[in-house]
């Protein structure tokens, strides 16, 4: 597995389990990750054993967010049917999805701000795999989907349930707050094809797992997720899907929660309030 991340200060970084090295020292006309995504979809990126710099360990970086900017940031609700069990819901027919705003994005490692209780008294955080784009694509077919998508991610995304309650209608509101939405560190772009069926999503809180499932029992695969809404859309590079949690956690200030996608990575953040 390859990495493509960014330091605090916006370097761009390629990297493995060994660490990471400056995107330049590989490919010198690079200069930032955005324009590194087409080849990750092309597998064309090049390799960090090609590096003209030495390795740094990931434990000595402090890390930003993966891109400067995300593109268009697409919500897939009750994609699981415990979770839809959970919302007093049933799965639906066809894909649920939602947008975010870009302000509800905060960096990784958060915080994540509760809204005051004027605005909600119940949110609760998500685990999920996310799916970056790194090619643009219309009408994309299923078997084509691993051509446009440049790699993967945890992330953290949050609701006010008491606010989706109150109205599905308030959908957009419930998910929109500034913080809701964490996303890791670095994108993991497989060496290879990757079977993502097999992979365990999980949402932690305060150290304990709180729900988990695995991605191949997904009522709509993550391929087929990008080609239902590439029908709606023309997909960019750096658009984000967030692909649906398994199960979530009611948080409160003070609480530490944690999206864990295996083989790809993880991302926590502190719960505080505004």
């Amino acid at each position: 597995m390859k990495y493509l991340a960014r330091t605090a200060t916006g370097d761009p970084l390629l990297g493995d389990e060994d660490g990471y090295v400056p995107l330049t020292s590989v490919h010198p006309g690079l200069d930032s990750v955005r324009g590194a995504l087409p080849r990750a979809a092309s597998g064309t990126l090049g390799s960090p054993d090609d590096a003209t710099a030495a390795r740094t360990g990931e434990s000595k970086l402090t890390f930003g967010a993966p891109l400067e900017r995300f593109g268009k940031l697409w919500g897939i609700g009750l994609n699981y049917v415990e979770h839809a069990g959970d919302l007093d819901e049933d799965g639906p027919d066809e894909p649920a999805s939602f947008f975010k705003p870009r302000s509800a994005l905060t960096a990784p490692g958060g915080p994540i701000r509760l809204p005051p209780p004027s605005e909600t008294e119940r949110v609760t955080a998500e685990g999920e795999l996310g799916v970056v784009l790194g090619r643009t694509c219309r009408d994309a077919s299923e078997p084509d989907v691993d051509d446009v998508v440049a790699g993967y991610l945890p992330v953290i995304d949050m609701t006010a349930e008491d606010v989706l309650r109150r109205n599905p209608r308030f959908l957009t509101r419930a998910k929109s707050y500034d913080t809701f939405l964490v996303a890791g560190h670095a994108i993991a772009v497989p060496d290879e094809a990757f079977e993502l069926d097999s992979l365990t999503v999980a949402t932690r809180h305060n150290g304990a797992e709180r729900a988990a499932n695995r991605v191949g029992n997904m009522l709509f695969s993550p391929r087929e997720l990008v080609a239902v809404h590439s029908r709606v859309a023309t997909l960019e590079p750096g658009d984000l899907f967030s692909t649906g949690t398994p199960g979530a956690a009611h948080v409160e200030p003070g609480d530490t929660v944690e999206a864990v996608v295996e083989s790809v990575g993880s991302v926590s953040a502190p719960v505080v309030r505004e």
